[in-house]
C-alpha cells in the first residue's frame, strides 16, 4: 500500500497546529512506520487570516468544515473543535456518510454519540478513532481494548482530569485554598476561563464514559455517570488527609457486575476521593494523567503521562492516523456495535466503602452529639472524628469524620437524618477512601 493517504482538517487550534507540525517535522518517521506518506490536503478553522505559527499556504481552505466531508481529494477527516452536538457532529456524521475515516480527539461527543458514529463507520466500511478523546498523548485507549484483549477486566479508575489535578496538588504543596489556586492555574494556561466542565468533573465523566463501554462491553452512557467535582475542597480537607496519610485526588471509577437479570450493572463514579499516600496515583500531581486498568490476569496495569497539551493529544491523533494508513481497522468500542451490551446503572446503596465526612457547624454545645447520634441511628461505624480548634467566622468550625468500611446507604441515610438541622452551615463533604 503506497498511495499516499489524504487529511482534511477542521480546528487549527492548540491541537489541530500541533498535529501539523507533528506530520512535518517527522514525515519520515511516520512514513517509515504507517508505510506510506500522510498529507494533509485542506483545512478548516474560524479564522484564516490568524498567526498560528505555521504555514497554511500549501492546504486548500474551507470556510464551512462541512465542505471538508465532500472533497474528493480526502480520505480522512480529523474533527478538533470540540462540542458534543452542533457543528462537530454534523462534520463526523458527514465524513462517515461520505465513506471517509473519522479520527477525533472529542471526547463529548464520543460520550454522546459514540455507538451512533460507531454504527455509521462500521455500515460505510471505514475507520473511526479517537484515541486522543481521553488522557492526551497516553495510548489507554488501545492498551485497554488490544493490550488488554485477553482479560475480564474487573475495574478501571484514574486521574482523568489535568486541571483539577494541577489544582489539588498545588493546594496540597502550598497550603492555599482551591479559589486562590485555581485563578493561578487560569493564569498559567492550565484552566480555562470558564472551568466548570474541569473543576466539576464534567470533563472527566465524558472520559469515563468512553473507557467503561470498551472495558465492558457496553454502550457509553455518559448519563448514568455519579459526577462531582473539586470546587468545595478546602485546604482544611487537604491538610486534614495529609494527617490521616492520604492526598485528595479526583478519581473516575467504573465497574461492571451481572445483576439478578443477567444484564451488565455498570458503575460509573468521577468523585474526589482520598488516596492512600502508598498507592501510585498519589504520586501524580501536576496537570498529568493517569489510569489504572485492573485485569484478571494481566493485574493491575498504570498508564500514566501528560494528558493534555498539543504535543501529547497530537501525538495521539497522529497514532491513529499511521494505524488507518496501514489498513488497521478496529471496532471502536473493542466490539461490534450489534455487540454492545445495553446497561442499568448500578445500585450503589450497599456498595462498601470508607468515608471522609467533613462538616461546617455552629461552636455551640450540642452539635457533636447530634452528629454522632445521626451516625449511629443510621449504622454508620465511626473510626475517627476530629474538630478544627479556631472557629472560623461567624462561629463556626469544621468537623471530619472517617468512617469504617460500611454500605453507602448508612452514609446517605445519616446526612438525610441531618438535612433540616440548624447546626449544618452549609451542605457536608463526602469523600469516599481509595480502597
Amino acid at each position: 500500500m503506497t498511495q499516499e493517504l489524504r487529511i482534511a482538517l477542521a480546528g487549527l487550534g492548540t491541537v489541530g497546529t500541533g498535529v501539523v507540525r507533528l506530520l512535518e517535522e517527522n514525515a519520515d518517521e511516520i512514513r517509515a512506520r504507517a508505510g506510506r506518506d500522510i498529507r494533509i490536503t485542506a483545512v478548516s478553522a474560524r479564522d484564516r487570516t490568524r498567526d498560528r505559527g505555521i504555514d497554511i499556504a500549501s492546504y486548500a481552505w474551507e470556510d464551512e468544515m462541512a465542505q471538508l466531508a465532500a472533497r474528493s481529494d480526502v480520505d480522512v477527516v480529523v474533527e478538533l473543535v470540540g462540542g458534543s452536538d452542533g457543528p462537530a457532529l454534523a462534520l463526523a456524521r458527514g465524513a462517515l456518510e461520505g465513506g471517509k475515516h473519522l479520527v477525533t480527539a472529542n471526547k463529548a461527543m464520543i460520550a454522546h454519540h459514540g455507538a451512533e458514529l460507531a454504527a455509521q463507520a462500521e455500515q460505510a466500511g471505514v475507520s473511526l478513532q479517537f484515541e486522543a478523546a481521553v488522557a492526551g498523548g497516553i495510548p489507554v485507549l488501545k492498551g485497554l481494548r488490544e493490550g488488554a484483549a485477553a482479560n475480564r477486566v474487573e475495574r478501571v479508575y484514574g486521574i482523568l482530569n489535568g486541571t483539577s489535578n494541577y489544582i489539588l496538588s498545588a493546594m496540597e504543596k502550598t497550603g492555599r485554598d482551591f479559589t486562590d489556586i485555581l485563578a493561578d492555574a487560569q493564569e498559567l494556561g492550565y484552566a480555562e476561563a470558564d472551568p466548570t466542565f474541569d473543576i466539576e468533573g464534567v470533563d472527566a465523566a465524558h472520559k469515563l464514559a468512553i473507557l467503561a463501554a470498551i472495558a465492558f462491553g457496553t454502550r457509553p452512557d455518559f448519563g448514568a455517570v455519579e459526577t462531582g467535582g473539586i470546587s468545595g475542597v478546602r485546604a482544611a480537607d487537604i491538610a486534614q488527609a495529609d494527617a490521616l496519610g492520604y492526598v485528595i485526588r479526583l478519581i473516575g471509577m467504573t465497574d461492571c457486575a451481572a445483576g439478578e437479570d443477567g444484564k451488565p450493572r455498570l458503575f460509573q463514579r468521577v468523585q474526589p476521593y482520598l488516596v492512600p499516600k502508598s498507592h501510585p496515583l498519589a504520586a501524580v500531581d501536576g496537570p498529568t494523567n493517569a489510569v489504572v486498568v485492573e485485569g484478571n490476569f494481566a493485574g493491575r496495569l498504570l498508564f500514566q503521562g501528560a494528558g493534555a497539551g498539543d504535543g501529547p493529544t497530537a501525538s495521539a491523533v497522529v497514532a491513529d492516523l499511521v494505524d488507518i494508513a496501514r489498513g488497521n481497522p478496529a471496532a471502536p468500542f473493542g466490539l461490534p456495535v450489534a455487540s454492545l451490551a445495553s446497561s442499568s446503572p448500578a445500585d450503589t446503596a450497599e456498595r462498601r466503602n470508607r468515608a471522609y465526612l467533613r462538616f461546617v457547624v455552629s461552636d455551640r454545645p450540642g452539635v457533636m452529639a447530634e452528629l454522632t447520634a445521626a451516625m449511629r441511628d443510621a449504622g454508620v461505624s465511626i473510626e475517627s472524628l476530629i474538630q478544627h480548634g479556631k472557629p472560623e467566622e461567624a462561629g463556626d468550625v469544621l468537623v471530619a469524620i472517617v468512617t469504617h468500611e460500611g454500605p453507602e446507604r448508612t452514609v446517605s441515610d445519616a446526612l438525610a437524618a441531618l438535612a433540616q438541622s440548624d447546626c449544618i452551615a452549609e451542605p457536608p463533604l463526602v469523600l469516599r477512601v481509595l480502597g
